[in-house]
């Protein structure tokens, strides 16, 4: 960033790299999450995947799609900005972002709450395989816990076990997610069970704790109150007096800071026809002489803070696909970075001017 002539760089206390082109009145942010999930089983890969390799078309390596990729082409609109003279009435603020894979939207909650930095709206940099998507399906973490009462298991009888009573739990929550709420646009919401934990004194006893974590998505409509209501709704729920709610999280970023927040992400959309939409369409327009495609994302994004919680509007173009995030051999396109770079360093002025001339 220094390098390329980027006018102010600064790294916030959270870990956020903070950097800015111009001073105008208009502020324009665009995000990329600079961390990256594990490996995996190393065997899986056909390559160090921390190493990475590269041919004439692809870059290969952990994080390239999620999200390298948006990084990169981030910093390098910044010099095709400077390189071409097009800044104009806005300041560009490139946030490069940590801590998205655990708790996608913490930091920018930090950025709006602590930094006290609210962009007009934001790019988000994730892979959309270089199409517009203007959304997607938020998501809750929730956790369920049936108590029992644990004793020798020769004698079950004189105990309560707290995994039967979660046994009747499990089955009405398949039984749920068939029947949750479907939008044209986003898709169905859905839950499935992704862990499960006891306790119990030892292998010859009954087990006195169960606790499962549910992993809720929530299409447009539903919030986290109504998943929350839905599962304390269930009979199965009522009759082992089972316990409902949704986990905190609390882990420390890089700097050693904790930032707690609920573990809820809101589901957000941003109409077609919003000018942030339309900005992006009429730059893809100029620069490719194409229609674009306008989509939606399948994971979540940091947009479930900036859009879901503050609504910020927020959109989605980047390099890389989808379904190369958190998949052993990721990859991503040289030819994507080099089309992302462009749009950002276009999307600015189109958008400025847009509004100027209303």
């Amino acid at each position: 960033m220094e390098k390329v002539g980027f006018d102010k760089i600064e790294i916030d206390p959270m870990g956020n790299l903070l950097a800015y082109i111009g001073s105008g009145s208009h502020l324009i942010a665009m995000d990329g999450h600079v961390d990256t999930v594990g490996v995996g089983d190393p065997s899986l890969w056909n390559y160090n995947p921390y190493e990475g390799d590269e041919d004439a078309e692809v870059i290969l390596g952990r994080g390239v799609s999620d999200q390298g990729g948006g990084i990169a082409a981030m910093v390098y609109a910044g010099k095709i900005i400077k390189d071409l003279n097009l800044e104009n009435d806005y300041t560009l603020l490139i946030a490069c972002t940590v801590q998205e894979e655990d708790c996608d939207g913490l930091c920018w909650q930090y950025i709006i709450n602590e930094d006290n930095i609210n962009p007009e709206f934001v790019v988000i940099t994730e892979p959309t395989s270089c199409n517009i998507y203007r959304g997607h399906r938020g998501r809750v973490e929730i956790k369920v816990s049936t108590n029992g009462i644990s004793c020798h298991g020769s004698a079950p009888e004189r105990g309560e076990n707290a995994i039967f009573k979660m046994a009747p739990i499990l089955d009405e929550l398949k039984s749920l997610d068939k029947g949750l709420m479907y939008n044209d646009f986003l898709g169905k919401g859905t839950l499935t069970v992704s862990e499960i934990f006891f306790s119990s004194p030892s292998r010859c006893a009954v087990a006195d704790g169960c606790s499962i974590s549910i992993d809720r998505r929530l299409t447009d409509g539903e919030s986290h109150k109504f998943a929350i209501e839905q599962i304390k709704n269930l009979p199965s729920v009522k009759k082992a007096n089972a316990q409902v709610s949704i986990y905190n999280y609390d882990k420390k970023s890089y700097t050693g800071l904790s930032y707690e927040t609920q573990s809820y992400f809101p589901t957000w959309v941003i109409p077609e026809e919003h000018e942030v939409c339309q900005t992006l369409i009429e730059t893809y327009r100029s620069l490719f002489k194409a229609e674009p495609i306008v989509d939606k994302w399948t994971f979540s994004t940091n947009g479930v803070s900036i859009m879901g919680r503050y609504g910020i509007p927020c959109i989605g173009f980047g390099p890389g696909h989808e379904d190369q995030a958190h998949a052993p051999n990721e990859r991503t396109w040289k030819s994507e970075i080099v089309k992302a770079a462009a749009m950002y360093a276009l999307i600015p002025t189109i958008y400025v001017n847009k509004v100027n001339n209303k």
